[in-house]
């Protein structure tokens, strides 16, 4: 016996052997966490059941919100709740986990309170428009132990005095991350999340009086997610305020994996900025609506490419925007984001967008040679998935044929064109997207080898998560007379095939 396996068998013999050793023995990587985790008992009641919106066309839920003072945190660290009610109203904080659950879709956690309300200001309008909310913090909670990685979901939830006055809910929502090898990095699109956030009235990176394109919004994350800015034509869903775009477009993709029991983490795209999280790991996915992007995590991922990592962006209008990272007004890191310019080097869609909306700071590289085919503009539409390889492996067991259709599967953007010069890329979708449901335009799925037996796989749609799973809460959405039929046998064996091939299962 080696002199490591002999230490092993006398931990093991002490009783001592922990994940918490040293990682050499690789004890920490846990690869049945989420399975039993979700042998654990689901909550029969973690939605919304009441919200009001401050108008039927506006964002703001303001009987009660809230937000979190960091997008994410790892266990025996703290994170603050801040929380508003107009009036003032006793409320409680319940915490869940979301998942698989047997079905459920989510365990209850802990409950935190009651807490007497109060109305927190609405802040100053700073410089480029910035809403940067100050408020006290309600509550602070220290991270247990014993909570595996994931995104969890606070419900506040106001207790009336008596039943002449509703309880009403909104969401605050946080990921759990840690730093243990696994199979899977699901990579949280939270920085588009805050850019397309308008709380509390038309406030986003898209709503500056000078445009909608340019570079002269900052938006902070301290302020509660209001209801979903694009709710006129791709999704109506009340029902998950304050949870950012996560219920809409992420939790499908989360509720599969855990549903299957793959070995997955969760962290949020500012968590990317160095590489060192996802070299743990042997597959990072960039899920639904992941445009912005800081061009650290851009550097990130390259080289988590270039060592090996796969990368599957089961995402669409991915990696679009620079999104430069500041400090908020207390010094917590990456807080403060703006549109600084966009991806595409020399490409025609990128100098077009900077001499339609420019001058911006920052002018990202071309991300087609990252994600295997390029963004587009404009793109705003939505198509069925066609096949064109269909002997590729991605498609072993679903017996798909050439020109087969998985109906409403694009959208409400996608990429275009495939990069060139990649060695080995190949085209296994496309097919034609109708821009505003009459404008004919290109899309593009792509798959790539890597350079140490890993591949880049590009499903180039916002909505692949909507053909893996409905879980409950979940509302599927739409994209300009088109739209995804939910759950498709394809869809799920062909992620299945990639993620057994990317973790060697």
């Amino acid at each position: 016996m080696t002199r490591v396996s002999v230490l092993k068998a006398v931990l093991l013999l002490s009783g001592i052997w922990m994940a918490t050793v040293s990682p050499m023995f690789g004890a920490d990587r846990d690869p049945e966490l989420i399975r039993r985790e979700n042998a654990r008992p689901g909550s029969k009641d973690w939605q919304l059941t009441r919200v009001a919106l401050k108008s039927n066309s506006g964002c703001r839920a303001d009987y009660i919100e809230g937000y979190c003072s960091r997008q994410s945190v790892a266990t025996g660290e703290k994170i603050d709740i801040m929380v508003s009610t107009n009036p003032a109203s006793k409320f409680q904080i319940e915490i869940f986990r979301t998942g698989y659950y047997g079905g459920r879709g989510a365990r209850h956690m802990t409950t935190l309170g009651p807490f007497e309300g109060v109305t927190q200001p609405d802040p100053e309008i700073g410089e480029k428009n910035l809403h940067e909310c100050r408020w006290k913090a309600t509550t602070t909670l220290e991270i247990p132990a014993d909570w595996p990685s994931g995104v969890y979901l606070g419900r506040l939830t106001c207790l009336p005095p008596d039943d002449n006055h509703a309880p009403w809910q909104s969401y605050v929502i946080f990921i759990v991350k840690d730093d243990r090898p696994a199979d899977i990095l699901f990579q949280c699109s939270d920085n588009t999340w805050n850019a397309y956030n308008e709380w509390p009235s038309k406030y986003s990176v898209y709503t500056h009086p000078k445009g909608n394109q340019g570079p002269w919004a900052d938006v902070s994350f301290d302020r509660p997610y209001g209801r979903y800015a694009q709710f006129n034509s791709v999704v109506n869903d009340p029902l998950s305020v304050g949870a950012g775009e996560f219920i809409s477009f992420e939790f499908p993709l989360s509720y599969f994996l855990e549903q299957h029991g793959y070995d997955v983490s969760y962290v949020s795209n500012s968590d990317m900025v160095t590489p060192e999280r996802g070299l743990k790991c042997k597959t990072f996915i960039s899920v639904g609506h992941d445009e912005y992007w800081d061009r650290r995590q851009f550097d990130s991922v390259v080289k988590m490419r270039d060592a090996g990592v796969n990368l599957l962006f089961l995402s669409g209008n991915s990696v679009c925007w620079v999104t430069p990272l500041r400090a908020g007004f207390d010094g917590r890191p990456a807080r403060i984001m703006f549109r600084g310019g966009p991806y595409g080097a020399n490409n025609k869609y990128a100098v077009d967008r900077e001499q339609d909306n420019g001058p911006f700071p920052e002018r990202g590289p071309d991300e087609g040679y990252l994600i295997g085919a390029r963004n587009v503009e404009p793109v705003n539409g939505g198509a069925d998935w066609v096949v064109t390889k269909p002997d590729h492996w991605i498609f072993a067991g679903t017996g798909v044929k050439a020109g087969e259709r998985i109906p409403g599967l694009v959208g409400w953007e996608y990429h275009g064109d495939p990069a060139t010069d990649i060695p080995g890329l190949e085209i296994v979708g496309t097919g034609t997207a109708l821009v505003g449901g009459v404008k004919p335009q290109r899309w593009t799925a792509t798959i790539y080898p890597g350079p140490k037996g890993n591949f880049v796989f590009n499903a180039s749609t916002i909505f692949w998560a909507q053909g893996l799973s409905h879980p409950p809460g979940h509302t599927l959405p739409w994209s300009h007379w088109t739209r995804p039929h939910g759950p498709d046998e394809r869809v799920q064996q062909i992620t299945h095939n990639l993620l057994k091939k990317a973790t060697g299962k």
